[in-house]
């Protein structure tokens, strides 16, 4: 919503800068989304008045002129207008300003001589007038000054978002009020008593409510003999600073008090309303089946019998709230008016609104919730700013149809329980202060306020939210920060949460970016995965997707991380490292509510870095993934953990065979790993290699140790002896590590694989395979004499356990 600061100050004495102002509005939840100001493209343009004026000695149609600008010494100026003289007050740009349409003013020679600015006419400025000539000014205007504040062409308007539940904030006088509450200034609210004459609007017009559901209060007004016309200039200019187009003086009077106070208004020529009894017949109604009406936009609109009217007798002649008809538009021709100032249901507004595509001012008003209290008053506003700017004269009375007033609600406001509330003691008079500036009444029974809740404050309904408009207003930064208080209460994380947090803190550490994607997906990319869910189970289905690509919940990650991977891919961001921990679902035919699994899921597509002179890029691949699970692992105690080779392409079918492994942890299936079936990756527009994986989080956290055993460092040197085995080619390096383990006993520290060969040398069906083994003591050196036998009953073992044999 757009506030024009001039107008607001009408209303309520602001005092303090406007930066301040507009923290304090967003503390108060009024949340301030821009401050604009108008007339912003005259900024440096002065008024100068002109010293001296003569002939240019080069040119016969240039004058040289000496122009006073308040800044000390004149500028001399080369001008080509003729229709001024010495001491005319005109608008000067000196060199530097930069006037609309971009026209930059620099120092230029014109001829010969020297030009430091220069002397504009009105469309120079964006302003209406001659082009022939300079703007002259009026002898009053003040020499130095800046012209867009003389010329009152440069006004603040803050632009506010209203929350849907403060629809009384819709209007100038509501900010106006809302701004006097939080300064603990009084607001002031327009009122305007039309001067009426005439016979009563009564005999003239007639109101008639079909369906009070959707139509609580219907009043009008008649004010005849009026002149449409153009509007004067400070309506139009009000129009146009609150973000509405000019229309004529009838029009734009309605939009003026929609404005200022919140209640949308339709003006229709009285003369095209059917009569009824000799009375301009108004009824309100629901729309009858095959009833058409033509808005004001020249559409011709089919009505549904849902659609709330405003008829005639002879058919509807408005969109009650929305739109009024081309048949009743206000026009030149117009003599009377009939003006109209409702409430409507916002759910029936809502409905036509949407259904039909006409959105509107008034629409998002009426939406929101409209008082229906704050009707009659409108209307006299209106009636009495269309009989000053049309020289119409206002029918006595208001023709008001109210068949149930609603009535303001009484709350009680406990002052012992605000202060447990808020945990500060604020006066009871200060909350009576606070409450009466925003429009409450209030009266002290003892530590209790009777509070009575204005009907246009439809949010405040508990006792809750009475202390919540106190503290807003009072000020939530005086409240001092406390902790939450309670008998056995200890703060800190739980044991979940810092395993949690672990978990992401290795990740990172391994090179990955966290994110976090939509937990819905697309029944065609489940497919697109090639992934099979567990007996019975099924994706969960949307009732209501918002599209297709979010019409099922997702049951793996993989699908939306692949899409974060395409869309990097796609604009030329080939690095891409990213993990996620969510929830993934599935659900049974027939079963109420998903089962929820919490997954931590990742993919690594193309370098870790950027290649350099010295170090090429190297594409990542299965074994870096298997490192980052080693980072994870080692962060979370997690001692027993290996890879296993699925069986064969049927498990795992959306990764690489060869190149794919499941997780095990403790002797329990805790995860995948691998690269992308480049199927899947066409699927889903990427590029190949992508490496990813997929582990459970809580059979992660079931294997994870918080304590840890540490040795001291080695005091003694290490022997370190190679060992080449020549294996069938099926015999994995883990099987082999294993069986050199437990054949070292205590002083074999480590067994590391550095080498695997097949080729030229080593039989068919058969590899090398070579590891660097660590023989070390603890409490001495060791020497070859203890060494040696022990390696060599190694390599015995582990060839006879394998099915090996010493390379030679």
């Amino acid at each position: 919503m757009l506030v024009p600061l001039e107008w607001l100050r009408e209303l309520v004495r602001v005092d303090v800068p406007l930066e301040e102002l507009v923290d304090r509005l967003d503390m108060t939840g009024t949340k301030v989304e821009a401050v604009h100001v108008t007339g912003e493209y005259l900024e440096g343009v002065l008024v100068g008045r002109v010293l001296s004026c003569g002939p240019h000695l080069r040119a016969d149609r240039l004058s040289y002129c000496e122009v006073d600008v308040g800044t000390g010494d004149p500028l001399h100026i080369v001008c080509g207008a003729t229709n001024f003289a010495e001491g005319d007050l005109v608008p000067v740009a000196p060199a530097g300003t930069t006037l609309p349409g971009g026209v930059s003013v620099k120092r230029a020679k014109l001829r010969g001589v020297e030009s430091e600015g220069m002397m504009c006419s009105a469309p120079e400025l964006g302003l209406p007038g001659e082009a022939s000539g300079l703007l002259i000014l009026p002898p009053d205007a003040p020499v130095g000054a800046d012209l867009s504040e003389y010329l009152g062409t440069r006004r603040g308007v803050v632009e506010l978002e209203i929350t849907p539940n403060r629809p009384d904030c819709l209007s100038i006088a509501g900010v106006a009020r809302e701004i006097g509450a939080v300064l603990g200034v009084p607001a002031q609210w327009p009122a305007s008593v039309p001067e009426e004459s005439g016979d009563p609007a009564e005999k003239a017009v007639g109101v008639t409510i079909e369906d009070g559901a959707l139509c609580p209060r219907y009043a009008a007004r008649l004010i005849r003999g009026v002149k449409v016309g153009p509007s004067p200039k400070w309506l139009a200019d009000r129009v146009l600073a609150a973000g509405a187009r000019p229309i004529n003086n009838v029009v734009d009077v309605t939009n003026y008090v929609m404005f200022e106070l919140g209640q949308p208004l339709h003006a229709f020529d009285a003369g095209t309303i059917g009569r009824s009894g000799g009375r301009a017949a108004i009824v309100v109604r629901r729309a009858r089946e095959g009833e058409r009406l033509t808005t004001l936009d020249g559409q011709d609109r089919a009505l549904s019998p849902e659609t709330l009217v405003i008829a005639d007798p002879e058919g509807a002649v408005a969109l009650a709230g929305v739109m009024g008809g081309s048949e009743t538009e206000v026009t030149e021709g117009t003599s009377d008016v009939l003006l109209e100032s409702a409430a409507f249901k916002p759910a029936s507004v809502g409905r036509t609104s949407r259904s039909l595509g006409l959105i509107s001012e008034a629409s998002l008003r009426f939406e929101r919730g409209v008082d229906p209290n704050g009707c009659a008053a409108a209307a006299d506003r209106a009636a009495a700013l269309i009989a000053e700017v049309a020289d119409g004269e206002v029918a006595p009375g208001v023709v008001d149809a109210y068949p149930a007033v609603a009535m303001p609600l009484e709350l009680p406001l406990r002052l012992p329980r605000l202060k447990v509330v808020l945990g500060v003691d604020i006066p009871g008079d200060e909350v009576a202060s606070v409450l009466g500036r925003l429009g409450m009444g209030v009266v002290a029974e003892g530590e209790t306020l009777r509070v009575t809740v204005p009907t246009y404050r439809p949010d405040v309904e508990r006792e809750i939210d009475l202390v919540e408009e106190v503290v807003r207003v009072w000020g939530m930064e005086r409240v001092p920060g406390t902790l939450p208080t309670g008998r056995g209460h200890v703060g800190g994380l739980s044991d979940e949460q810092t395993w949690r947090r672990r978990i992401t803190f290795a990740m990172r550490a391994a090179g990955l970016n966290e994110t976090m994607t939509y937990a819905f997906t697309s029944a065609e990319d489940l497919g697109r995965l090639r992934m099979a869910l567990g007996p019975g189970e099924v994706p969960v289905a949307i009732t209501n997707p918002m599209s297709a690509e979010q019409a099922v919940m997702r049951t793996t990650l993989l699908g939306n991380l692949l899409r974060s991977v395409s869309y990097n891919q796609r604009r030329g961001v080939e690095d891409v490292q990213l993990f996620e921990i969510g929830r993934v679902f599935v659900t049974a035919e027939g079963r109420k509510l998903p089962k929820e699994r919490e997954t931590l899921g990742a993919v690594l597509a193309g370098r870790w870095n950027p290649p350099s002179w010295n170090d090429p890029a190297v594409p990542l691949d299965f074994f870096d993934g298997k490192g980052v699970i080693a980072t994870l692992a080692e962060e979370l105690g997690v001692r027993r953990r290996r890879f296993r080779a699925p069986e064969g392409v049927v498990e795992l079918p959306w990764l690489q065979p060869g190149r794919a492994a499941h997780v095990v942890a403790d002797g329990d299936v805790v995860g995948w790993l691998g690269e992308v079936h480049p199927e899947v990756l066409a699927a889903f527009q990427a590029a190949a290699p992508v490496v990813a994986l997929e582990l459970s989080v809580p059979q992660l956290l079931k294997v994870a140790t918080r304590s840890r055993t540490y040795g001291e460092i080695p005091r003694y040197p290490g022997v370190m002896l190679d060992i080449a085995l020549v294996v069938p080619v099926e015999v994995t390096a883990e099987r082999i590590e294993k069986a050199i383990l437990s054949a070292g006993g205590d002083l074999l520290r480590s067994a590391r694989l550095f080498d695997v060969y097949t080729g030229a040398g080593v039989p068919k069906g058969r590899k090398s395979v070579a590891f660097s083994l660590t023989y070390q003591a603890t409490d001495r050196t060791l020497t070859d004499d203890e060494v040696r036998p022990l390696h060599d009953k190694v390599v015995r073992k582990v060839s006879a356990a394998v099915g090996g044999e010493l390379r030679g």
